[in-house]
């Protein structure tokens, strides 16, 4: 079915790093016009200021710099989670030597059930809170962040995990393409938990992979596109979940079944999913590039009129999730989330620097957060904010305290598991990455851990009301 006007953008401005030279963009910096730039595809764009030029400008670069690493980035991965892989089946490093002497090294296969990736090796919990129950207010908070956390894991492990462990129903693990990268580089997965009343369905996108140049080159592309209804989105967020070639969103799609696409494959298995049974519903996730999936997806759904599917969406929980459209796209789906009664929980923790990105100086890039944020500190205390502290992370305010926080957040790995238990004990790996945030606070925040801490430890105070989850006032510290 062809792209009605409304579903296609007929204003648009799309970054070609790889068509870019340093001379190139040394003169794009002085001239207005973009039209004539080789690098940079737009229609209905013509002049930009020169703070934006600025903003294009280290956009290109910073891709052009990822694309050049891709290739060791990828390599040094694969080889650093090998071996955190063989330490970890082989007890530690002295067992690993000792069993490497007697000619008995355990070395796991890669993309088996016991491999697990960089992230997982972060923080290793994979079982679901024993005193978070069905029912209880935080048990789907405390499902979408685990589910969030496998999904950068690979197929059999996601599969042992789901199945065996948390005996659930594991729908489907994907991995879907990308028209514009040509290349499988989007994932997600669909778990059916039928312990709940009424069941659930999970859909959980993966977020940006440490040691995939593709994923950190999406989350700093600043090309959009503008739709008429929906508003200006991020180009390359839409791209991951399905934009087509022609710059358009058709309800349908004639595609491949090889290469499924991440919007149309989802949108016609929660159909399937859910037309059988009135009372099943779902529930939107991921972490980082994977929340931004989360919120993008229901938005274009509405674009396509899908009322039974959306009416059926539980909530949308996200978990560091970057900016992702203009205001107008946050009007666009927060009156969706208010005309289907769908609950959106936008967590951020403290100094995160992702939830921050792309950057927002009122007047440029015009990227905006909506809806209301649940923001935790390095003490896991909750606050409802209408946006987080600290919007922009290059705050020249913070920048004492976001170190003092780091600090105390290596101090803190020590004293968490003799104050909760040894399932909080934080491995060395974790430990040197928090050494490393004294100088850059915002990239350990980001982490995964501080999600499933936070919803964990944070007061179930703080999920009693539900007001302002869907965009709201700002009533009170549990106001949602």
């Amino acid at each position: 079915m062809a792209a009605s006007n409304d579903q296609t953008s007929k204003k648009y401005m799309v970054l070609k790093p790889d068509e870019a030279s340093l001379i190139g963009l040394i003169r794009f910096l002085i001239s207005g016009n973009i039209e004539s730039k080789q690098f940079i595809e737009c229609l209905r764009v013509k002049k930009t200021s020169l703070k934006h030029r600025v903003y294009i400008f280290f956009s290109i670069f910073i891709q052009n710099v990822l694309q050049f690493a891709a290739k060791p980035l990828s390599v040094f991965g694969s080889i650093f989670e090998l071996w955190l892989n063989l330490l970890a089946c082989n007890g530690n490093f002295c067992l690993f030597l000792l069993n490497l002497l007697r000619g008995k090294v355990v070395v796991p296969a890669e993309g088996s059930a016991d491999f697990m990736s960089f992230l997982g090796h972060f923080d290793r919990r994979v079982e679901l809170d024993k005193n978070i129950k069905p029912g209880d207010k935080k048990y789907f908070a405390e499902l979408s962040v685990m589910a969030s956390k496998i999904a950068y894991e690979n197929k059999a492990f996601i599969k042992a995990v789901v199945e065996d462990k948390w005996k659930m129903e594991l729908i489907g693990e994907y991995d879907f393409w990308n028209e514009y990268q040509q290349k499988y580089s989007t994932q997600g997965l669909i778990i059916h938990d039928k312990t709940a009343n009424p069941d659930m369905i999970i859909v959980a996108f993966r977020g940006t992979e440490l040691f995939n140049a593709d994923d950190w080159r999406t989350d700093f592309d600043l090309s959009w596109h503008k739709f008429q209804s929906m508003g200006k989105v991020h180009s390359g967020f839409i791209k991951a979940l399905g934009l087509q070639n022609d710059q358009s969103w058709p309800p349908t799609i004639d595609h491949d079944n090889k290469k499924p696409i991440a919007y149309y494959t989802i949108k016609e298995k929660l159909r399937k999913l859910l037309h059988p049974h009135s009372r099943t519903k779902f529930i939107l996730t991921g972490h980082s590039l994977g929340g931004a999936l989360a919120i993008l997806f229901p938005a274009v759904l509405a674009l396509h009129d899908e009322t039974c599917i959306l009416e059926r969406l539980e909530a949308i929980y996200t978990f560091g999730q970057p900016r992702v459209g203009d205001v107008k796209f946050g009007d666009f789906v927060k009156e969706q989330l208010k005309s289907y009664d769908i609950k959106y929980y936008r967590f951020v923790y403290n100094h995160d620097i992702v939830p921050r990105l792309p950057y927002d100086d009122d007047t440029t890039l015009l990227f905006r957060h909506f809806g209301t944020c649940l923001f935790y500190n390095s003490l896991y205390e909750g606050k409802i904010f209408p946006q987080e502290p600290h919007r922009n992370y290059f705050s020249i305010r913070a920048f004492i305290t976001k170190r003092l926080d780091a600090l105390w957040e290596l101090v803190r790995s020590f004293l968490l598991p003799h104050l909760y238990g040894p399932e909080y004990r934080e491995g060395l790996l974790l430990l040197v990455c928090r050494l490393f945030g004294l100088l850059v606070p915002g990239f350990p925040a980001h982490g995964i851990q501080e999600y499933i801490n936070a919803v964990r430890l944070g007061t179930a105070e703080f999920w009693r009301c539900k007001e302002g989850i869907t965009g709201g006032a700002n009533k009170c510290f549990c106001s949602q």
